[in-house]
Formats: structure tokens, sequence, C-alpha cells
């Protein structure tokens, strides 16, 4: 198939995606429950794709388990988003060093 064919269907399935909610929910929503579900939907998201790649990204669980306590810790301290990141892939590389 061509990569034009691949272009449009990609572009009229994210197109689709972005318009069905506006076509469905033209009123405000004011269910407190449907809207606060709708608010951490994103963050949920993020998470499930996020977390797997963390422990699966260097292949030893404890490089992986090292980096995300740094980067757990540094975050609950508030640090910039730089620092925590950083620190979190020194700290696993050092692990890495060592084990």
């Amino acid at each position: 198939m061509s990569l034009a064919v691949y272009v449009f269907v990609m572009a009229a399935v994210t197109y689709l995606i972005r318009m069905v909610p506006f076509t469905f929910f033209r009123k405000k929503i004011k269910s407190r429950f449907f809207r606060s579900f709708l608010y951490y939907i994103p963050y949920a998201v993020l998470s499930a794709m996020t977390i797997p790649a963390i422990f699966y990204t260097t292949h030893n669980i404890y490089t992986a388990i090292a980096g995300t306590a740094v980067a757990v810790v540094l975050a609950f301290l508030e640090m910039p988003l730089i620092v925590v990141a950083l620190a979190a892939s020194g700290s696993a590389f050092l692990m890495g060093l060592f084990i």
C-alpha cells in the first residue's frame, strides 16, 4: 500500500478520536463523578504507558527499582523535572555499574 494511504488513515482516526467527544457532549458535564473520572484519565493512561517502560527498559529489575525510587523521592520533594530525570537516570546507571 501507498504511504499516503497510511497517513490518511492515521489522520482520519486521530480526527475522529478528537471530534467524537465534541459532537456527543455539547452541554457542560454536570456530574461530579463523571467530571472527576475524566479529570484523572490522562494521568492513568500516562502511568499505564510509563510504568511498564520503566521496568523493561534497563533489562535489570534492580536498576529499574533504584531509578524509580530516586525519581519518586525527588518528585515528592518537588524538585524540578530535569533534576528528577537526571538523578533517576544517573542512579540507574550507577546501580548498573555495581551489579
